[in-house]
């Protein structure tokens, strides 16, 4: 078959977003074609944007419990600079991508557990917290989460092409062909992309919050619904479709109109634990937070355990043919785009980490936490990896799967008599969720990033050497960052950064150790997904992410789902002819091009807007300083007839659905 030259291309194609054998799928830069990649300028640029995206989604997650994933800002700024520079091929600028958002999943995975250490610093002067320490955690827990992803590949993006759709990394991968391409495809996902941007500024509470984007309605016993109104999850639900949207919306929906109120009727007036006020003065989001969230926590425990289960077989494959290429034929027999690094060189890492892991102070795991790290790394890489080919990096439920490893280390704790009621013990099962967390994170980026090269046609390799590059300038860095915070504004306070995540990893740790844990609403969650997965047949890991996330997020996903399913019913009777087909792959590819610019835009300047507020706080001191940018919404909230920033929320979000809409059904330019 003759090869084609990516300019003569029309963008990815069709196959790109459909079910097909990933060695029959043929990429923008074909394998047998050879461009620039692994490149001095790729590698300082993406080291620079790793070091930049980690310390402001640190600051960003500290304050408000959420981080941006920084691939697709990551792939529109390297688009961006290379044309500037106007020299710099897609392989390079997907190289910059992949360093570059290495560092954005290192800092989530470190603000969700290292700063449980600083907590209990406060209480016990016992427990030190160092720069070293820090980053050597980091800097394991994402190495781990990139190896252990390396053998999953060949399964997770190649053979389940289709079947996991990877928002961001497909938005990736259409950022840079449009980029490369240049066009009526550039100029599509780039008005997406400034529209996304625009609607960002103008909504998010930290910018300025003209109108609420996250409107609600309260029910009876305290059952809610409502949306986060924005434009990368629309976009990330058009891109998942419908199906994967309705069984995550539903695993919400049964948190928040079933659960809810059966929880806040069950509780009446009395104190139920984990919380310290009666069940009747709690509102809806803080018996989620209190309870729901231990039961979401057990659902995906459970789940991410059948998963792997029953993809065990396709994953031993995998494995087995990655040693295969080792031992056996040569690298000339394996195309370019399917290249991985050998095999005996991630084990042999991975083996040396945790040897590392066992005998080094800074880290008091010993040889059962160093044991544990590895098993539990695989395994949340393995569920991790998945997740976020069905719902994208930035609503990967990673504290939900921490909380699963800190809860069976702490059981194993306790049950062989390691816990010896002082800091060490706590210390000691936190370094091994720490690990775990940061790898599951740093594995999510990983596989995005990967589908992306899979995608426009990369080389696995080169891209796996970049992620370790992107992990290991961030660890390198994060420590000091944190340092920095805690001792500016406090991590843990109430006046200060609250880190919530990290708050509730040591009330786990804390309660497992001290036997005051709320076991019936985990095991609530483990019996909820054995019967989604085995009474009712329906993808029970979905389902648990779901439960496990408030339901405003899932609600903007089902609404870009129910559209992807509109557009598809509206043009498939043409899909009986030849002719038909392609209009209905054209419109498609038109919506998720227009989707990715969405999902561009709102990350770009999210990661702009943390980068904003940590920049203003750093050099006033104050943090208040920051805020006096966002005007707003309180003048709406003054009228008494309705709720007009609500009303005004609900009505933009409708005016961004249509304009998604008609940029998808138009008729493509000449």
């Amino acid at each position: 078959m003759a090869s084609v030259d990516p300019p003569a291309r029309k963008g990815l194609p069709p196959e790109a977003y459909e079910v097909v054998p990933g060695r029959e799928y043929r990429p923008y830069v074909p394998p047998e074609k050879s461009l620039a990649e692994f490149t001095v300028k790729a590698v300082v640029v993406g080291i620079l944007m790793a070091v930049v995206f980690g310390a402001a989604n640190a600051y960003l997650g500290l304050r408000v419990g959420l981080t941006v994933s920084a691939s697709i800002p990551a792939a529109v700024m390297a688009v961006a600079i290379f044309r500037v520079l106007r020299r710099g091929t897609i392989l390079e600028t997907n190289m910059v991508q992949t360093i570059g958002s290495a560092g954005e999943s290192v800092a989530a995975g470190v603000i969700f557990t290292i700063p449980a250490l600083f907590i209990w610093q406060r209480t016990d002067p016992s427990i030190v917290v160092d720069l070293l320490q820090v980053s050597v955690i980091a800097g394991f827990g994402g190495l781990l989460g990139v190896l252990f992803m390396i053998p999953l590949r060949r399964y997770l993006i190649s053979r389940e092409h289709g079947r996991l759709p990877y928002p961001e990394g497909t938005a990736c991968a259409e950022v840079q062909v449009a980029g490369d391409m240049g066009g009526g495809k550039a100029r599509l996902l780039f008005s997406g992309l400034g529209l996304g941007a625009l609607y960002q500024a103008l909504a998010n509470r930290n910018g300025f919050g003209l109108w609420n984007e996250g409107p609600h309605v309260q029910l009876p016993q305290k059952a809610q619904i409502g949306g986060d109104f924005t434009p990368e999850l629309l976009g990330v639900g058009f891109i998942i479709g419908p199906r994967i949207a309705a069984i995550m919306f539903g695993g919400s929906a049964l948190a928040w109109l079933i659960m809810i109120p059966a929880i806040n009727i069950w509780g009446g007036d009395s104190v139920v634990y984990p919380a310290t006020d009666p069940m009747s003065s709690l509102e809806s989001g803080q018996i989620w937070s209190y309870y729901l969230r231990y039961v979401g926590a057990g659902a995906v425990g459970c789940a991410g355990i059948v998963t792997l289960i029953k993809s065990f077989p396709t994953i031993v494959e995998s494995i087995r043919l990655g040693v295969g290429q080792v031992g056996g034929g040569g690298a000339g027999e394996v195309l370019r785009t399917q290249r991985d690094l050998p095999m005996k060189l991630v084990m042999g890492l991975a083996a040396l980490m945790a040897v590392a892991l066992w005998l080094w102070p800074g880290v008091p795991v010993g040889p059962l936490g160093a044991i544990l790290i590895v098993i539990f790394s695989f395994f949340f890489v393995t569920v991790s990896s998945r997740i976020v080919g069905l719902i994208g990096s930035s609503s990967n439920p990673v504290s939900g799967m921490t909380i699963a490893a800190l809860l069976l280390t702490s059981l194993i704790w306790v049950g062989l008599g390691l816990n010896d009621g002082g800091a060490a013990a706590k210390v000691a099962v936190l370094a091994v969720g720490a690990v775990v967390c940061i790898s599951a994170a740093a594995a999510g980026d990983t596989s995005q990033d990967l589908k992306t090269g899979f995608l426009v046609g990369a080389t696995p390799a080169r891209m796996q050497v970049g992620e370790m590059l992107g992990v290991l300038a961030c660890a390198v860095t994060i420590g000091g960052v944190l340092i920095v915070l805690n001792e500016s504004y406090g991590i843990g306070t109430v006046d200060g950064l609250a880190a919530p995540q990290a708050t509730l990893m040591s009330l786990v740790i804390d309660g497992v150790l001290n036997a005051s844990l709320p076991w019936a609403f985990v095991l609530i969650g483990i019996l909820l997904a054995l019967l989604i997965e085995f009474v009712f047949k329906l993808p029970s890991l979905a389902f648990a992410v779901g439960v496990y996330l408030p339901v405003s997020l899932m609600t903007p996903i089902l609404v870009g789902g129910l559209m992807r399913m509109a557009l598809t019913r509206r043009y498939e009777h043409a899909g009986e002819t030849e002719e038909g087909a392609s209009v209905l792959a054209e419109k498609r590819e038109r919506g998720v091009l227009y989707a990715s610019g969405l999902i561009a835009g709102a990350a770009l300047v999210g990661v702009l807007i943390g980068g904003l507020i940590y920049a203003v706080t750093y050099f006033t001191g104050d943090p208040d300083t920051a805020s006096k940018w966002q005007f707003g919404h309180a003048w709406m909230d003054a009228v008494p007839v309705v709720p007009l920033a609500s009303v005004v929320g609900t009505l933009a979000f409708a005016g961004l659905c249509w304009m998604l809409w008609r940029a998808a059904t138009r008729e493509s330019a000449a």
